[in-house]
């Protein structure tokens, strides 16, 4: 029940409350042990009637009767990368002519991968 809680969460409470909220844990006792955003607890601790019936009413009976929240970051997806943007043939050329004095193989790549995210992000 809580694997399918975690996959639909966002369906089940809805976006204003899965932004803030996180399922962890359901115990036997019907307890859902949820992790909130600490600047959101207040908030979700006074409107935990409504999730409550959210949920059971997801499960189509009377899953879960108290929530006992644990204020913590969220363990949310990360936002997708954007790809980094190509270098200009002048960057590169002043790039590798900054690494060509550097006598170590491996540092000397990692030094250029980190060369080329730190230009590339550059606006």
């Amino acid at each position: 029940m809580l694997a399918r809680l975690k996959s639909d969460w966002a369906a089940i409470v809805g976006t204003e409350f899965a932004g803030s909220t996180w399922p962890e844990a359901l115990g036997r006792s019907s307890t859902l042990k949820l992790r909130v955003a600490p600047a959101k607890a207040l908030e979700i601790q006074h409107r935990a009637p409504l999730l409550i019936e959210r949920v059971n009413l997801f499960f189509g009976r009377e899953a879960v009767t108290r929530l006992a929240l644990v204020q913590g970051p969220l363990p949310l997806p990360s936002a997708p990368r954007e790809s980094p943007r190509p270098l200009a043939a002048g960057e590169t050329v002043a790039l590798d002519s900054r690494l060509a004095e550097i006598d170590d193989p491996q540092l000397r790549q990692a030094l250029g991968r980190l060369g080329r995210a730190v230009i590339a992000s550059e606006r």
